[in-house]
């Protein structure tokens, strides 16, 4: 039979029957089907049987849910001379916590025979007893009940004896022996019987006593006693010779026959232990520990009998007074040490069963705990307690709780106990990890290493064990198309930040990355920050000099008159450092010249002037090596030539400029690359002249169409810049010139090109030496006019451009004048020169300007030297400046128009080549 209810925490009940004395290990009932449990959560649950009273006699297989005998039961035993015998135990599981109330049935089984208390009974019988008359036997005790207790009694024989019986058959009943025939002493002395008792088992089981009669004289009056039954208490623990009653009883007999004696019927093991009764007195005292809660009462058979044979009976019914002598008992039935602390208000802790064995109000039982605690005792049943929790729990503030149950009697004085369980809130990963600083700055120079580690994050977490445990990650972002993770990465147990790759301050001057430190939590939790990262610069780039520029096949050349001051603006040296801060402050030195006595170079702005005056002993090629470096620690630094020309006339220079050498430098591959070279000049050769003809070919067709047309071009001013303080510079006009140089070739040719500007109008097919340019002019039709000079080619105040030689004033007396009737081109005059001069310098001015503010600083534009100051016309000893030392006054063009006559050229040095043809062009 198996009944479930549910009430107050215990979810279930179920009952069970089982005979006594099954071996152990014996099949008692599969509880986990019988209350409707799955076999898993049984072993899931932990489940255990919990028995109050402390002995347990079945055991619980948590694998197949069945319920053995784990000790054997023997109902006698336990329930002694109650019939119905049962026991209860609770199975507890856990996770989450149920209990279930299971009570054994233990069926008697036929395993006592009857026994009667002496194996053999002497009754002594007067022989003047008349037939009728009783005499009882001590009844025979079955420690069996029911059906397989006491059924009957037999007597044999029964010639003078028949067996009567009063009430039921159990231990209060009284057998009696009933004369039928009177007893004759002088025939029979002794009468034997045999009585058997009988029980209703199957099989059946007897016992029997034998009945020994000796036949007195007559004695016809038994003892009587002063009452039926006597009622007494006693107190528990009452001391040893405690009186508990007294009995009495008389005989109406005289004599000795009178005398009586007392003593106990059927008296128990455990009564004897207790009581004792005085045989003459009557008197029933204690001499043993009464204990109210193992024997709440006592019944005692009281016998009394006189010399003459006759006895009688009688009952003590002895209640026991309980004491408040036992405390009330804690047990912890179920207990989870660790609770996480996200357990909402009313989770079960603990389950605990509280028992007080004392009855009545000493058995009253009150449950507390500390108030200030965030735990509470709610009652479940009777003697069963929960300890759940009250409020919400917070590890992070407390992590550990003690907790006193402390249990009260109703008794007086009550008596206590106490029992402290010690509990542990286990973590929840309730906390993210927190960054004492929303944002860092770190700092990191750059060209450092890689792998370099140069700052390190650190966050905490609240939390406790793997949810305290930080991680750190780099969170995805790019910098420059580039995930940032190729820049910098992040150690993910330190925090350390390490450098993936050097940094360049010059590319990269800082940037940003979030950093995510991460628990270990589930789920995990996390918290960023932002680190700016700072780039250091270092003194890594040498200083870059921008003019004058270093060509490694041409060779430019800064000119200074014979004529100059001391003081005067040679050149500057123009160079940018692309570092910042003091590693770009640049200083400028002289380190090699070839009369030192002669040029200093400025050493913040890098102007070389003149420190005395220059002389007609000074040789014409100076040779220039000024170090430029930086105020880096170390210095860094970068080195120009600069070929300076003492001369007057450009043609002076000319003759000069193909000794100066120039600095090459030979690598240990430069066979390698002349023999390379040599390979390819062979195999292209032949194409290469094919080319050349091709080429030139195309130019002279080019050159004279152009020699026909140039003469109606437009002319378009041009403006230079201008600086920022709104002058122009050291001049105060402007001019188009041309520049002339030699071709390195070892020969007296000279070519000539014109300013490639967006103001200027240049033909590229018109280039070629002078040489050639004689020789067209020389092929070209002499007798061919010229045509009307043109009032757009003219000279203005705003601007010039370049135009023919032989120009005169303008008819409107505006200040220009008239281009001359001569052939397209003509040779270039000293203003066409020097305004191609000034705009290659214009170029350089505004490449200079070009580097911003963060060389203005250094370099303010009133201490920039301007290097269009000396302008020299080559082959011409004029000098044009706008120094107050050289200034020179230009006359105004004035005059009716008319032509003006041909100016002759200078002539350049002369060179074999070009001596023959000298004589013919001059008479053309």
């Amino acid at each position: 039979m198996v009944c479930a209810f549910s009430a107050y925490g215990v979810s279930g009940q179920v009952r069970y029957s089982i005979p006594e004395e099954m071996t152990v290990g014996s099949f008692v009932g599969n509880i986990a089907k019988d209350l409707g449990l799955e076999p898993q959560r049984l072993v899931a649950g932990r489940a255990r049987v919990f028995t109050a009273g402390g002995s347990e006699y079945l055991r619980l297989d948590r694998e197949k849910g069945q319920l053995l005998v784990k000790e054997r039961m023997d109902r006698e035993q336990l329930c002694l001379e109650i019939s119905a015998c049962s026991f209860s135990f609770d199975v507890i599981l856990e996770n989450p916590m149920e209990m279930f109330r299971v009570t054994v049935e233990i069926l008697d089984i036929n395993d006592n025979s009857p026994v009667f208390p002496k194996k053999e009974i002497e009754l002594e019988i007067s022989e003047s007893v008349l037939p009728g008359a009783l005499f009882s036997i001590e009844s025979a005790i079955d420690q069996d009940v029911g059906e397989n207790t006491l059924q009957k009694y037999v007597l044999n024989p029964t010639d003078h004896f028949n067996l009567k019986i009063q009430g039921r058959l159990d231990v209060s009943e009284n057998i009696e022996i009933v004369l039928q025939k009177a007893m004759d002493r002088e025939k029979t002395k002794h009468h034997y019987l045999t009585l058997t008792a009988v029980d209703g088992g199957d099989p059946r089981r007897s016992g029997t006593v034998k009945i020994h009669i000796v036949v007195l004289d007559a004695n016809d009056n038994a003892p009587i006693f002063s009452q039926a039954t006597y009622k007494a208490s006693v107190l528990e623990n009452a001391g040893k010779g405690t009186l508990v009653t007294t009995v009495s009883a008389t005989d109406a007999d005289e004599g000795s026959s009178a005398n009586i004696e007392f003593y106990f019927e059927h008296a128990t093991a455990t009564i004897r232990e207790l009581f004792t009764i005085d045989p003459i007195s009557g008197e029933v005292k204690v001499v043993g520990d009464i204990d109210y809660e193992r024997n709440k009462q006592f019944r005692i058979k009281v016998k009394a009998k006189d010399n003459g044979g006759l006895t009688n009976s009688c009952g003590i019914v002895i209640d026991v007074i309980d004491m408040n002598d036992n405390p009330p008992k804690i047990t912890v039935m179920s207990f989870s040490s660790a609770l996480p602390e996200d357990s909402v208000p009313g989770t079960i802790v603990a389950m605990i069963n509280i028992q007080d064995l004392d009855s009545g109000d000493n058995a009253k039982v009150s449950c507390s705990i500390d108030r200030n605690l965030p735990f509470k005792i709610e009652s479940a049943l009777a003697n069963y307690y929960n300890l759940v929790t009250d409020s919400v729990l917070d590890r992070e503030q407390t992590s550990e709780y003690n907790v006193t149950i402390t249990a009260v009697d109703g008794g007086y004085p009550p008596r206590s106990s106490k029992k402290t369980l010690s509990l542990k809130l286990s973590d929840v990963n309730d906390h993210a990890p927190q960054f004492q600083q929303g944002s860092y700055d770190a700092y990191v120079f750059e060209n450092n290493a890689s792998s370099l580690s140069f700052y390190s994050v650190s966050a905490t977490d609240a939390d406790w064990g793997p949810n305290a445990r930080v991680s750190y990650f780099l969170e995805d972002g790019s910098l420059n198309g580039a995930p940032l993770s190729s820049y910098v990465t992040v150690n993910s147990d330190s925090g350390v930040l390490y450098a993936v790759k050097p940094f360049d301050y010059e590319q990269i001057k800082s940037f940003k990355i979030h950093v995510k430190a991460q628990d270990g939590g589930s789920p995990p939790l996390s918290g960023n920050v932002t680190i700016n990262i700072f780039i250091k610069d270092q003194n890594d780039n040498a200083p870059q000099v921008l003019y004058p520029v270093q060509t490694g096949g041409s060779l430019v050349a800064e000119m200074v008159p014979r004529s100059a001051d001391v003081g005067y603006l040679v050149t500057k040296v123009v160079a940018v450092d692309v570092d910042s801060g003091q590693n770009a402050w640049l200083s400028y030195k002289l380190q090699k010249a070839t009369d030192r006595a002669l040029f200093e170079v400025g050493l913040q702005n890098g102007e070389i002037r003149t420190i005395r005056q220059v002389t007609d002993k000074d040789v014409v090629k100076q040779k220039l090596t000024v170090i430029v470096e930086d105020n880096g620690q170390p210095s860094r630094s970068a080195t120009v030539n600069v070929n300076v020309a003492v001369a007057d006339s450009f043609p002076e220079v000319l003759s000069e400029l193909t000794d100066f050498t120039v600095d090459r430098e030979y690598n240990d591959n430069l066979t390698f690359y002349l023999v390379l070279a040599l390979a390819v000049v062979s195999v292209l050769f032949i194409f290469s002249i094919i080319v050349l003809i091709t080429v030139k070919i195309h130019r002279w067709r080019q050159n004279r169409l152009f020699f026909k047309s140039a003469a109606n071009l437009p002319v378009i001013p041009y403006y230079p810049s201008v600086y920022p303080d709104g002058t122009m510079g050291t001049l105060q006009r402007v001019y188009n010139y041309e520049v002339c140089g030699t071709t390195d070739s070892r020969m007296s040719d000279v070519k000539f090109a014109r300013p490639c500007s967006q103001n200027t109008l240049v033909d590229v097919g018109r280039m070629g030496t002078m040489q050639r340019e004689k020789r067209e002019q020389d092929d070209a039709d002499v007798s061919e006019e010229q045509k009307p000079p043109n009032n757009d080619w003219r000279f203005t105040q705003q601007g010039q451009r370049p135009g023919p030689s032989g120009a005169g004033p303008h008819p409107d007396g505006a200040g220009g004048a008239i281009v001359g009737t001569g052939p397209w081109p003509n040779p270039p005059t000293e203003a066409e020169q020097l305004q191609a001069l000034m705009a290659a310098a214009n170029e350089v001015s505004e490449a200079t300007a070009t580097l911003g503010p963060r060389y203005n600083a250094q370099f303010p534009m009133q201490h920039v030297p301007d290097y269009r100051q000396n302008v020299y016309i080559p082959g011409s000893t004029a000098t044009l400046t706008t120094n107050p030392q050289q200034m020179m006054p230009q006359p105004a063009l004035q005059g009716p128009p008319q032509a003006i006559p041909q100016v002759d050229v200078p002539n350049a040095a002369q060179t074999p080549a070009s001596k023959k043809k000298t004589t013919k062009k001059d008479k053309k």
